[in-house]
C-alpha cells in the first residue's frame, strides 16, 4: 500500500530542509483541510509590478469579452490565452496628486497595493497603509514556512528624497506590512534560494558552509528513503521536482560567477546576475517553487523599481527606461518603450507557461493561483493612474472565469480587485479596502 504523507512534510539533511511539491499521496485528506476541495491544491496570490506604465495603444486589446484579440505587446501571452483576463478600465484614485503636487511616480508604486494616498516627506514620518499581499499573509501566513515572499530587481533605499519629496521607500517597495513599515525585498537569487530552503535563520552560517554541496546531496538519504515507499506518479513527480531544482541552483552559481567575473579584483558575494534577463528569470523560477511547494501562497515582484531609469540594449533599448517615458509622443521614444513593454511581458509569458505546465491534481499551478500583473500608472507620460494595465492569470482554484477581457465602465476602483483576490485565497472578513465600492463580480466563474 502507497504511504500516505502530509502536505507539511519536509526533507530534512544537515542543515537544510526542503519542501515537497503536491504528491497524489497527499490527497484527498491533507489536501482537502488546505484547499476545501476534494484533491485540489490551495490558491496561490502573487502581485507582479512594472513602472513607468505602458504605451497603452500597443498594451490595450481589441474586442471584449471570450471574443477578444490580443495586442501588440500581449501577444507573448498567446498561448495561454484561456488562462488569464485582461481588465481595463480599473483605477487607484489615491496615487493622484490630491494637492500634493508632483510624484506620481512615488505615489504610483506605494499606493498599489495599499490604495492609499501617501504622506509626502522624505524624512522617517513615511505613512501609506497596510498593502494587500499583508493582509493576505496575516490571514493565511501561518499555513506557510513562509507568511509572504517578496522578490525585486533592483536595489532601493528607503531614506533620502526619490521623487519630488517623496521617500525613497514609496518608489522602491510595494509591501507594507503596516502603514509606516515597508516590507524590503530581495533582489540576491541566492538570498531567496537558502530563504526557500535554508534552515532557520539562527543557522545561517552551517548554511553558508555548508553551501559548497546541494541542497538536494544533503537532502538525498531522506529523499530516497522516502520515494522507496510512494508509488511510480510520485517518484516522477519528486524527481522532476528534484531536476528543477538542480537546474536553478546551477544557473544561479553560473549567473554569480559571471557578476564576479565582471570585477575579479573585487570579492562579491553573494552577486545578482549581470545579465537582467537572467535576472528575471531566476526570480520567476524561484517564485515557481516558492507555489509548487507551499512554501508561501502569498509574493510581490517588483521587475524594476518606479521610475526605474535601467537601460535595455538586449532589445536596442540604450536610453534609461524613466528618461523615454516622458516621450511627448516622439514616435522614437514611443517605439523604444514598446519594446521593454514586449520584453517583459515575454518574460511573463515564460512563467505563466511554466506554472501551466504543472500538474496538481485535476488541476494545474496556474489554475490553482492568481497572478496579477501590471502597473500603477497607465500612460506614463502623462502620468495617469486611471485604466491601468493589468492582467490576471490564473483561475483561483475555479472561483474565476478567464480567456476574456474585461472592459469596466467608467473607472472602477482597483481595490475592488483586490478584495474579490483576498476572498479567493482565503483572507476572508475584510469588509473594505482603500476606496473600494464593493467586490469584482465580473471575475465571478
Amino acid at each position: 500500500m502507497t504511504k500516505r504523507l502530509d502536505r507539511r512534510t519536509f526533507l530534512r539533511g544537515v542543515g537544510a530542509t526542503m519542501a515537497l511539491p503536491l504528491l497524489d499521496c497527499m490527497t484527498p485528506a491533507t489536501a482537502q483541510a488546505a484547499a476545501g476541495a476534494a484533491g485540489q491544491a490551495p490558491v496561490r496570490m502573487a502581485f507582479i509590478f512594472f513602472p513607468n506604465g505602458a504605451i497603452m495603444p500597443s498594451w490595450k486589446p481589441t474586442g471584449e469579452g471570450t471574443q477578444y484579440e490580443l495586442s501588440e505587446t500581449l501577444a507573448p501571452l498567446a498561448k495561454i490565452k484561456d488562462h488569464f483576463n485582461v481588465i481595463t478600465g480599473l483605477a487607484q484614485d489615491n496615487g493622484r496628486a490630491k494637492g500634493d503636487g508632483p510624484g506620481d511616480h512615488a505615489r504610483s508604486a506605494a499606493s498599489f497595493l495599499t490604495g492609499a494616498h501617501p504622506v509626502k516627506t522624505s524624512g522617517a514620518d513615511i505613512r501609506v497603509g497596510v498593502s494587500a499581499d499583508q493582509l493576505a499573509a496575516e490571514k493565511i501566513g501561518d499555513k506557510t514556512k513562509l507568511p509572504s515572499l517578496e522578490l525585486g530587481i533592483e536595489p532601493g533605499r528607503h531614506a533620502g528624497s526619490c521623487d519630488s519629496g517623496y521617500s525613497c521607500a514609496y518608489s522602491n517597495t510595494i509591501a507594507w506590512k503596516t502603514s509606516t513599515t515597508p516590507v524590503a525585498k530581495e533582489i540576491q537569487p541566492r538570498l531567496v534560494f537558502e530563504r526557500l530552503f535554508g534552515g532557520p535563520t539562527d543557522q545561517r552560517k552551517l548554511r553558508r558552509d555548508l553551501y559548497r554541496k546541494s541542497i538536494l546531496d544533503l537532502v538525498a538519504a531522506d529523499a530516497n528513503r522516502l520515494k522507496a515507499e510512494l508509488g511510480q506518479a510520485d517518484q516522477r513527480k519528486i524527481d522532476e521536482y528534484f531536476t528543477g531544482v538542480r537546474e536553478l541552483e546551477q544557473r544561479i552559481a553560473k549567473a554569480e560567477n559571471d557578476a564576479k567575473e565582471q570585477k575579479p579584483d573585487i570579492e562579491i558575494p553573494l552577486q545578482p546576475p549581470r545579465d537582467m534577463q537572467e535576472h528575471i528569470r531566476l526570480m520567476y523560477e524561484l517564485l515557481t517553487l516558492a507555489f509548487r511547494a507551499d512554501i508561501t501562497r502569498v509574493a510581490t515582484f517588483m521587475v524594476g523599481n518606479e521610475g526605474s531609469n535601467r537601460s535595455y540594449p538586449m532589445v536596442g533599448v540604450n536610453a534609461g527606461w524613466h528618461q523615454i517615458s516622458h516621450h511627448q509622443n516622439e514616435e522614437d521614444k514611443v517605439a523604444q518603450l514598446r519594446k521593454i513593454d514586449l520584453f517583459h511581458t515575454q518574460q511573463l509569458a515564460g512563467f505563466l507557461e511554466k506554472l501551466q505546465s504543472i500538474q496538481e491534481g485535476d488541476r494545474t499551478l496556474l489554475d490553482n493561483s492568481m497572478i496579477l500583473y501590471g502597473s500603477g500608472l497607465s500612460d506614463g507620460n502623462r502620468h495617469w493612474h486611471h485604466d491601468l494595465p493589468v492582467v490576471l492569470a490564473g483561475r483561483a482554484g475555479g472561483a474565476i472565469q478567464t480567456g476574456r477581457h474585461i472592459k469596466l465602465a467608467g473607472e472602477v476602483p482597483l481595490n475592488n480587485l483586490f478584495l474579490s483576490m483576498l476572498d479567493r485565497v482565503g483572507a476572508t472578513g475584510i469588509d473594505s479596502f482603500g476606496d473600494s465600492t464593493g467586490r469584482l463580480k465580473e471575475l465571478d466563474s
